[in-house]
């Protein structure tokens, strides 16, 4: 295993601490005799232990090698796989170091475990190659990572030789991407070790724009907006904006659902990570996806300064947004920083400093956005249509229309009024007390 890993040219790179180049070390150890059997179980072990971890974070079954391995094969970045997801397979003599490395993993697909098992009386390989994992919650892990997954494992078992092996890498990473970007849709940002990172959300919110009561003019104007950015026309940044609970951040999530297999990736990121936005797109422009960076419940105090970084970003700055790259943001502010009384005084008392240059301070930020959209809170009417569109999902709950309606209005009059919100947490609480 060792010597097929180190012959690996353009997927060479797959991490000291990776799995599969501890077994590869440890197969050294075994072959050369360097190591107690004792030492080499122990370490056996652990990469399992390891293994068995991904499974359950990316749903593995079956054959968990087979699956581990078609893991490294989607997710590795490197010239090969970031050019095939840019512009699919092309001709070039970098497809014959493509085709030796694939050869090299069909044999990994096709190791022999037996021989170290029976010498070192173990029986893990032979587990993990037939697994039948126990069923999971899907906020457990996410679904389509793990079907994406199990499909090119499948395929590559099938293969015949590395040409086939070719075709099935290079057409995933056409269709769907190379790495973390190609498998997830949604991320957030951390540093660690002064390093920026992206980290993906993998238990995202299924919902969908048709599961948004009403809203239809604020779903049309935000999803002609998307659809033109993901079909690479022009298209602008948009601020959804109005009272709280009415389904600013729910039509966000239901975007990235909607648009999702059409290369479309959402980066959530909070206020105080402003000072990496940078970063982030720098990282980001040169990739085959379309981005929305995400900010939820944007709004600045008088003192906080972080929304100089956003205005930089959006417009003003010397380097251009780059076309796969825009900005949504909800809000429960039209104009998102506060403002105050003495901000429409054109002159402080002692008549030296213009306040409305404070005002165009404030302002400018909100007009960086090119779509508006306003999201009011519904009428009492609407929310009971809300409320029997939600309960009618939950069979459990066999109340009249009256009934339901009646229990509405008590409901709102005591927690927060009338909203989306209200009436989303009214029926939670209707169908857990059915249960």
């Amino acid at each position: 295993m060792y010597n097929e890993i180190a012959k690996l040219v353009l997927y060479h790179d797959l991490g000291k601490d990776s799995i599969i180049c501890r077994l590869a070390d440890i197969y050294r150890a075994y072959e050369n005799q360097s190591e107690e059997p004792s030492s080499l179980v122990t370490r056996i072990y652990q990469e399992i232990k390891r293994l068995l971890d991904l499974a359950t974070q990316y749903g593995f079954d079956v054959n968990l090698w087979h699956n581990y391995l078609a893991y490294l094969l989607i997710t590795n970045e490197n010239s090969f796989s970031l050019t095939c997801e840019k512009n699919g397979a092309s001709d070039g003599t970098v497809n014959t170091f493509a085709r030796k490395d694939f050869k090299i993993f069909k044999s990994l697909f096709e190791f022999d475990f037996s021989p170290i098992e029976k010498d070192l009386g173990i029986d893990c390989f032979s587990t993990i190659t037939n697994y039948h994992s126990i069923p999971k919650k899907e906020q457990m892990y996410n679904r389509e990572v793990s079907e994406k997954v199990k499909s090119v494992s499948r395929q590559i078992e099938n293969a015949k030789d590395e040409n086939e092996i070719f075709t099935i890498i290079t057409d995933f990473y056409k269709a769907y991407g190379v790495g973390m970007f190609g498998l997830n849709k949604a991320f957030r940002i951390a540093r660690k070790q002064d390093q920026l990172v992206f980290m993906p959300i993998t238990n995202t919110d299924s919902v969908l724009l048709s599961d948004l009561v009403g809203y239809e003019m604020q779903k049309k104007k935000l999803t002609d907006n998307t659809e033109a950015f993901v079909q690479g026309k022009k298209a602008n940044n948009v601020l959804l904006f109005g009272d709280s609970g009415t389904g600013k951040s729910t039509s966000i999530k239901a975007i990235i659902n909607e648009y999702y297999n059409q290369g479309l990736r959402v980066i959530e990121i909070y206020k105080h990570q402003f000072q990496d936005l940078s970063g982030v797109i720098s990282h980001i422009k040169n990739r085959n996806y379309r981005f929305i960076i995400y900010m939820d419940d944007l709004s600045f105090e008088d003192f906080e300064i972080e929304y100089k970084y956003l205005k930089a970003v959006i417009e003003g700055g010397l380097e251009t947004r780059p076309d796969n790259v825009l900005i949504y943001a909800t809000s429960n502010r039209r104009h998102l920083i506060k403002e105050s009384w003495n901000d429409k005084n054109d002159m402080e008392h002692n008549g030296e400093v213009h306040r409305s240059d404070t005002i165009q301070e404030k302002l400018s930020l909100a007009q960086r956005f090119g779509v508006t959209i306003f999201y009011a809170k519904p009428q009492q009417e609407e929310y009971y249509n809300i409320v029997r569109f939600l309960a009618a999902k939950h069979p459990e709950i066999m109340l009249s229309d009256a009934e339901l309606c009646a229990k509405a209005t008590q409901w709102e009059l005591s927690h927060g009024g009338i909203s989306g919100r209200t009436a989303q947490q009214f029926v939670d609480y209707l169908a857990g007390q059915c249960q």
